[in-house]
C-alpha cells in the first residue's frame, strides 16, 4: 500500500500540480499522469488500484503503464513524498 507521507501546500495548473514541502522548503512540479496518482493518494492504495485508475483514464498498454507507474512511486518514495505503508 501507498500512502503519502508528507502535507504539501497545492496550486493547480490546468491539468498539472505545483506542490510545496514548507517544512523542507522543497518545490514539486507534478505533470497530469504524477498530478491524478497524487489526487489517488488521499488515501492509502495498492500499486494494483494505481495501476486500474491509470489504464481506465489513459489509452496506454498495460505493461508500460505498470513499468511508468514503478518508476514515478519510486521516485516519489526517494522524495519522501509517499512511503509505502506494510
Amino acid at each position: 500500500m501507498y500512502e503519502r507521507a508528507t502535507q504539501l501546500l497545492e496550486a493547480d495548473l490546468g491539468d498539472e500540480l505545483l506542490a510545496l514541502d514548507a517544512e523542507g522548503g522543497h518545490c514539486f512540479g507534478f505533470n497530469s499522469v504524477a498530478t491524478g496518482v497524487w489526487r489517488q493518494l488521499v488515501g492509502p492504495k495498492s500499486f494494483d488500484e494505481l495501476h486500474g485508475a491509470l489504464l481506465a483514464e489513459y489509452d496506454v498498454d498495460s505493461e508500460q503503464c505498470r513499468a511508468e507507474l514503478r518508476e514515478l512511486l519510486d521516485d516519489l518514495v526517494e522524495r519522501g513524498l509517499i512511503r509505502i505503508r506494510r
